[in-house]
């Protein structure tokens, strides 16, 4: 996943959910930020981010939030980019998904099931699939950590998945962390211990959990190596 016309930029404060200010060049800026979650351990005043320059002359705002430095490490705060990571993965075969031991013949974004939309459907010749997706930027000692605040809907779709599986398909949740050369994944029990205890009891009931790390560029990002999963 590419970005484009990618400018550095020093963070000032984040006032709300999607809009934060920075520093370009002397000039301060307000600047969308294309990630909901709380991230306070990364959005912190004085850090380095990236962004990226829009040519939409009708936006609010002319820029994105794409990356922060963390000390030394590059993380890609944008989650709209994973849902995109997996689906190109998985066109261009370089995601192969245990279990899924037959050619893909349709990949579908957003399908509904239930009371949940998953974030990607597959279908090959006999078995079929859902794949629900989350973005982790939240690292502690090299360990990634997902929710970073509660998320009932979070819980809502590993239920839902749960109930696909017994009802005969193959469901997948995938966490995508968006940085390099972590340890590993681990629900963050701490914020939400029903998320926890759900990914337990949907791993009992045979959904796939599964985490990979990324390769992160100023301008681009790739779904790299699988991370183990402790749960």
């Amino acid at each position: 996943m590419k970005y484009n016309k990618m400018v550095k930029a020093k963070f000032i404060e984040r006032p709300n959910r999607f809009v934060a200010y920075c520093d370009i060049n002397g000039e301060v800026e307000k600047i969308h930020v294309k990630n909901t979650g709380r991230c306070k351990e990364l959005l912190v005043p004085g850090c380095t981010v990236y962004l990226e320059e829009s040519d939409n002359p009708s936006r609010k705002t002319k820029y994105s939030l794409i990356n922060v430095m963390k000390k030394d490490r590059l993380i890609n705060m944008d989650s709209q980019v994973t849902n995109k990571m997996v689906y190109e993965a998985l066109e261009n075969k370089s995601l192969i998904l245990p279990g899924f031991d037959e050619e893909i013949t349709l990949i579908k974004p957003e399908k509904t099931y239930g009371n949940s939309r998953f974030d990607i459907y597959l279908e090959g010749k006999t078995k079929k699939a859902f794949i629900e997706i989350k973005g982790c930027t939240l690292e502690i000692d090299n360990v990634v950590k997902f929710p970073d605040a509660k998320t009932e809907r979070g819980v809502k779709h590993v239920r839902e998945l749960i109930k696909a599986r017994q009802e005969g398909y193959l469901a997948y949740i995938i966490m995508v962390i968006q940085m390099e050369d972590v340890l590993y994944f681990t629900p963050n029990i701490d914020m939400h211990k029903e998320f926890g205890d759900v990914l337990k009891e949907a791993k009992e009931n045979g959904v796939e959990i599964l985490a990979y790390d990324s390769i992160v560029n100023i301008d681009n990002i790739k779904l790299n190596r699988p991370v183990d999963v402790v749960l």
